[in-house]
């Protein structure tokens, strides 16, 4: 008997075969929503889980199941990007060094957007930056409605923009694209560390750590009734993610984000692993910057709280 399953999920070259139908899941229909910004479905998934199987930001899920609701991450990461870029600061400014933001103020979306989780860990790590003396400004409401930010997170004024802010001074830097300023300042913007890629690829051959922007959420209720399930997911989703990477390699793929994970797989391999086990360090930084940088109040083991569909029974 085959079962109708509503899911969202973001136009990713890997699911490309899962959403016109050339890969199946086996005893299930998706019945794909289409949902124009993915963060709206990131924040319906976290206050009152309307889609029965969803892609959802990783920091978002930590924190929505840390508030108690019924969803389970499935080790299925979707998006994946090295985040020592995305920081941006003004080319005029005379902000050269990650330290010199100490004192200073960053914009960003919302404190809790997985790409800041991760520069910020990144940078806490790496160049020494202690964020708690950093004040961020947001300007939209985090996902997790209980949510109480730290006292160094403030909301923008309304008749404001980030990148109004960031022109006029009162931000020394802010996140460029979804996670910040969008596209209105690129030609004005650089990445504060300007060597991200040589830094990123030393990073990654030293700790292992490759991250990850977004996981395959399931209800629960779904998977109390269909235990199944995640074996089923993982079997369709890698089905699909190799014709993916076939296309990819050959070059049949080549748009921008095809051309990124081609370069990428000089340094990773695999540029999409799926799997606890394949992504462990990952999935153990990622905990560990959402609980030191106190958007979850425990740091729980990785296999409690993301799913191995590759080993479920």
């Amino acid at each position: 008997m085959t079962e109708k399953l509503s899911i969202v999920l973001g136009r990713h070259g890997q699911v490309e075969d899962l959403r016109n139908g050339a890969v199946k899941v086996e005893g299930v229909e998706l019945d794909f929503v289409e949902i124009r910004r993915m963060p709206d479905a990131y924040r319906s998934m976290a206050r009152n889980q309307p889609y029965e199987i969803c892609e959802m930001a990783p920091t978002s899920y930590l924190m929505a199941v840390a508030a108690g609701a019924p969803i389970t991450a499935l080790a299925l990461p979707m998006t994946r990007r090295f985040r020592h870029a995305g920081l941006q600061r003004l080319k005029e400014s005379p902000i050269r060094e990650p330290r010199e933001l100490e004192g200073g103020a960053i914009g960003v979306r919302a404190y809790s957007v997985t790409a800041a989780v991760w520069t910020r860990g990144i940078l806490a790590d790496e160049y020494g930056v202690d964020f708690d003396k950093v004040t961020w400004f947001t300007e939209e409401d985090e996902n997790v409605e209980s949510f109480v930010p730290p006292a160094n997170v403030r909301r923008a004024a309304s008749d404001t923009s980030l990148a109004q802010m960031l022109q006029a001074g009162d931000l020394s830097a802010a996140f460029g694209g979804l996670a910040g300023v969008g596209a209105e300042l690129d030609e004005r913007l650089v990445d504060l560390v300007d060597d991200a890629p040589a830094r990123e690829a030393d990073w990654y051959r030293r700790t292992g750590i490759y991250p990850l922007h977004g996981v395959i959420v399931v209800r629960n209720d779904v998977l109390a009734r269909m235990p199944e399930l995640p074996q089923r997911l993982y079997a369709a989703f890698t089905e699909a993610k190799e014709r993916y990477l076939t296309r990819m390699r050959s070059g049949a793929a080549d748009e921008a984000e095809d051309k990124r994970y081609r370069r990428l797989s000089s340094l990773v391999g695999d540029p999409l692993p799926y799997g606890l086990e394949q992504n462990a360090p990952s999935f153990e930084a990622l905990v560990r910057y959402a609980h030191t940088q106190r958007l979850i109040p425990s740091r729980p083991a990785i296999a409690s709280v993301f799913l191995d569909p590759a080993v479920t029974a």
